[in-house]
């Protein structure tokens, strides 16, 4: 298959540019894939789709501020870092502009507490930084760093409500450099009342570069997403296989929940407890082994998101209930609606 076969058409207007006053007030579109059927909805609706058997698999990673905007020495030029993956103690890959100009030992000031040394040879715009601090890089990176709004949000400057609205009421472990954006729409309220409904577990992926890379290949097949660091625990682990062997369905919320039960999952069908970096790329023509019913935004043209949301419920009824989602004025990307597939 061709990466082009997976492109549609997306009015400029249709991209949310800010949350909704209220996380739960999204539209929802719900697709049936046995009967290839759509119906529009609201995300209030979703626990009416949840049985008690069931359980609602969420992702707990915590974004963290990791856009920096500093200036060379001595220059003064204007240089932005988008930390990427850490490496090691203070030391971290980076999406930096302008990368390719920046030689070994360049120094970045981004303030008087925070600078950053640029230890790799010039290449492409992933560069290796070293940051030096008075005290705790992650303290100072929480007072210098900005909330990574992805790039399609074309707001001059991000927010204090971007802080708190660009992170799920139940993020907890910091290490995303982006949302895992399906969770976005949970209240505290509805979350709760999710709990008392049916299972909930949480599982974490912390969103890297690999989520959102743009596929840089016309056969899909060529396409590999770069790996993410994932923790399921134990506990996790457990409920989830419980509820799948008492006949409930597992329903994941979010394309990196997905990755991540998928990844964990055994050839015998059971979900282990373990710590890993997920290689796992999910495109048309895999079989999932975990995974029931799925909790999603919509995503780009040609991203490795719409393919694997393709590969759960076929590329042509995506792609068909997609187009009913731009003619219906659907809210689209990380701040829009959502869609549950079931």
């Amino acid at each position: 298959m061709l990466i082009s076969e997976f492109d549609y058409h997306l009015p400029e207007e249709l991209i949310a540019q800010s949350p909704l006053p209220k996380r739960d007030a999204s539209r929802m579109l719900v697709l049936d894939r046995r009967n290839q059927t759509w119906t529009d909805s609201t995300f209030h609706s979703f626990l009416d789709y949840v049985s008690r058997d069931d359980v609602v698999v969420v992702n707990n990673t915590r974004v963290i501020p990791a856009r920096l905007i500093g200036k060379r020495r001595p220059s003064g030029g204007r240089v932005e870092v988008f930390l990427v993956r850490q490496l090691s103690d203070n030391t971290w890959e980076a999406l930096v502009r302008p990368g390719g100009r920046l030689k070994p030992a360049d120094t970045i000031e981004f303030g008087a507490r925070l600078t950053g040394e640029i230890i790799d040879e010039p290449g492409t715009e992933i560069r290796h930084v070293k940051f030096t601090c008075a005290g705790s890089f992650e303290e100072e990176l929480a007072r210098v760093g900005v909330t990574p709004l992805p790039p399609y949000i074309k707001r001059n400057e991000t927010s204090n409500n971007d802080r708190e609205r660009y992170q799920t009421v139940y993020a907890r472990s910091a290490g995303a450099i982006a949302a895992p954006t399906a969770g976005l729409h949970f209240t505290s309220e509805v979350l709760a009342e999710l709990r008392r409904k049916a299972h909930v577990a949480e599982i974490t992926l912390h969103v890297g570069y690999g989520t959102f890379e743009p596929v840089r290949v016309e056969e899909v097949s060529d396409h590999a997403v770069s790996s993410e660091s994932y923790e399921v625990s134990h506990e996790a682990a457990n409920t989830i296989n419980r509820a799948k062997a008492g006949g409930g369905r597992v329903i994941a919320v979010g394309t990196t929940t997905v990755r991540t039960l998928e990844s964990s999952t055994n050839s015998s069908g059971q979900l282990s407890g373990q710590h890993g970096e997920s290689k796992l790329t999910i495109k048309p023509g895999y079989k999932f082994q975990m995974v029931d019913a799925l909790l999603t935004n919509f995503h780009l043209p040609r991203s490795s998101l719409l393919l694997l949301v393709s590969a759960f419920a076929g590329r042509d009824f995506t792609l068909a209930a997609y187009k009913h989602a731009v003619d219906q004025g659907y809210r689209f990307y990380s701040y829009g609606d959502c869609m549950l597939i079931l």
